[in-house]
């Protein structure tokens, strides 16, 4: 599994470079500081991926709020997704909370859509969304995130949180991978 891990590191295209990502990271919390300066919010972690975004945001955000998480996921370590598991929910109520949602990608937007429909379910008053990346699929999504970092092609992509089959999040960069095996 390393030599495979290895060989997609040592081939893949570097898309944007750190400093790239900090810029596109610095006008998404602007943005986010701007509109919900006021508002409260439960900041929810998508776990795994949304990890380094969200930590990198938290200290840009200039205003009170707070943090919990939330997991669920389609591709369980793969490269497709399938149907979306739940593995856990935050334990922070959030019935009249205001939630940000912070991610990594906004890809086909089937797991945020859902994660969204469940905060709105337990009542919070409003629930925006924040991604590192929204991939360009060349069709209309059933979502669109609220607050978004970069614009990406359709690839297979890891770096900065995203990974390839649980290897390479904490690649410093956004990459394609050249080859998915």
């Amino acid at each position: 599994m390393l030599e495979e891990i290895r060989t997609i590191q040592e081939n893949a295209i570097c898309l944007y470079t750190q400093s790239e990502v900090e810029a596109a990271l610095d006008n998404m919390a602007a943005a986010i500081n701007q509109q919900l300066a006021e508002q409260n919010p439960l900041l929810l972690c998508v776990i795994n991926g949304g990890i380094i975004t969200a930590g990198q945001l938290l200290t840009r955000l200039t205003f009170p709020l707070t943090l919990d998480s939330i997991q669920a996921s389609r591709y369980r370590n793969q490269t497709s997704g399938s149907e979306i598991q739940w593995l856990f929910k935050p334990s922070t109520p959030l019935a009249g909370r205001n939630i940000l949602i912070v991610d990594d990608i906004l890809d086909e937007g089937f797991t945020l859509a859902a994660i969204i429909d469940w905060c709105k379910s337990q009542g919070a008053a409003a629930v925006y969304s924040a991604v590192l990346l929204d991939k360009q699929l060349g069709y209309d999504k059933p979502l669109q995130a609220d607050f978004v970092g970069l614009q990406v092609a359709n690839h297979y992509l890891f770096g900065f949180g995203l990974d390839y089959k649980a290897y390479l999040r904490n690649a410093n960069g956004i990459f394609a991978c050249k080859d998915v095996l």
